[in-house]
């Protein structure tokens, strides 16, 4: 894939990730993507690689706080005690 494709589909991808954002329309995304097969399927398949890589980053980074925030009200119970 060139290196514009990737440039592009990234910019694509955080754009559309602040539309859903501030829309609260979590599937925004596809719509963007249906628009783009229809005229490029290499750039929809960048942008919805880009989307999911992004998504599942998101995903990730809410456990490992969730986690982090558990484990510390755990701790300071401990030490109230």
């Amino acid at each position: 894939m060139s290196d514009t494709i990737i440039t592009l589909a990234a910019k694509l991808a955080e754009d559309t990730m602040k539309v859903m954002d501030e829309t609260g329309n979590d599937r925004f995304f596809v719509e963007v993507g249906e628009l783009l097969g229809a005229s490029s399927q290499t750039l929809e398949e960048a942008f919805l690689t880009e989307i999911r890589v992004r998504l599942a980053e998101r995903k990730a980074r809410q456990f490992v706080v969730r986690k982090l925030t558990e484990h510390r009200a755990k701790t300071k119970a401990i030490e109230k005690q």
